[in-house]
């Protein structure tokens, strides 16, 4: 039987450090190659050795390289970021040779955590949520700049729509010809991010109302096109948990706890995980549970029942959890909302 080997890679954004050892842990290959996958796949698939694991850490090219070693038969595993750096801290020398090592030992002893990688089609999709995002922030940005510099000069926008902002902030700044020299770029600024928001938001709109899995999670109460397709986009695969249960600890609306010896303490939330899915949640509990439109539900009266005993904000963060918990079974069994415990 041939020898098996484990291999460790610490990419950065030209090259890619490149350890091999053996099943005893003896150094048999070492390499500085460029960080591109085929380049990878070259490299080890020309040493002729028996891969066993290629371990290499979560960051932005991982998915990249990760696809490309899969694609070329090898078995890629892509390793928790924190596991990584708690296993690789207690070296006194940081260097990117010292860290594949480390990275390939991981591997050969098996003390890692694998992340799941998401696939092309989500990815796509989070490239879309996060760029509408982003546009989104900016225009509130230069509206938020401009109502606090244009009230130094005592010209006060007040309470209008999105709609109506340009032509408000256009009539306060016509008798002052400095300040709307000023202030007529950045409104023209305004006007073609909101333009580039709208083309963007249409087409989230367009591919949510094409996605069966988006639509039968619009019927849970507060799951709005926005907050669905960052459900789908986080998850990606349901098969992922092998419990609902585990989505909520998953993405960090869990309590923290802390226990030794005689000292038991429960904390916040852990707040780990995806930072987008769970501001997605909260805000859809929040009109969950205060929307003056939201329709009673089960999960609404618990959620309620929970705000009275322990207050409004500990009971959107429970009913957060327990939304994230309804729609991935929701997922997995292919069925719509129950509005009551009896349906």
């Amino acid at each position: 039987m041939a020898m098996q080997h484990f291999v460790g890679l610490d990419v950065s954004v030209k090259e890619t450090a490149l350890c091999v050892l053996d099943k005893d842990g003896c150094i048999v290959h070492r390499a500085l190659v460029e960080s591109d996958p085929k380049v990878l796949s070259e490299c080890l698939l020309s040493l002729g050795y028996e891969f066993s694991r290629i371990g290499l850490e979560a960051g932005p090219l991982s998915p990249w390289l990760y696809a490309g070693l899969i694609e070329a038969g090898l078995p890629a595993i892509c390793v928790e970021t924190r596991h990584m750096h708690a296993a690789l801290s207690a070296r006194i020398n940081k260097t990117d040779r010292n860290d594949a090592l480390g990275i390939a030992q991981m591997m050969r002893v098996g003390l890692f955590k694998p992340v799941h990688v998401k696939t092309p089609a989500s990815q796509q999709r989070r490239l879309l949520l996060t760029s509408r995002k982003l546009l989104q922030r900016k225009v509130y940005d230069i509206e938020s700049d401009l109502r606090g510099q244009l009230r130094n000069f005592g010209l006060k926008v007040g309470i209008v729509g999105a709609v109506g902002f340009e032509t408000r902030v256009r009539e306060l700044v016509a008798g002052h010809v400095f300040i709307a020299s000023v202030i007529v770029p950045l409104l023209e600024a305004r006007s073609a991010l909101r333009a580039q928001l709208i083309k963007l938001h249409k087409m989230l709109l367009d591919l949510v109302r094409a996605d069966p899995i988006c639509r039968r999670l619009m019927t849970a109460p507060g799951v709005g096109p926005v907050v669905a397709l960052t459900y789908r986009t986080c998850v990606d695969n349901p098969a992922r948990f092998s419990r609902s249960k585990c989505v909520g600890a998953h993405y960090g609306l869990t309590p923290r706890l802390y226990q030794s010896g005689e000292t038991a303490r429960i904390g916040r939330i852990s707040k780990c995980g995806d930072a987008m899915l769970r501001a997605s949640l909260y805000e859809a509990a929040l009109v969950l549970l205060t929307g003056p439109r939201s329709r009673w539900s089960a999960l609404k009266a618990w959620g309620v029942a929970v705000a009275r005993r322990r207050g409004m904000q500990k009971a959107i963060v429970a009913v957060a959890r327990k939304l994230a918990i309804v729609l991935h079974r929701m997922w997995r069994d292919e069925t719509d909302f129950r509005w009551s415990a009896a349906a």
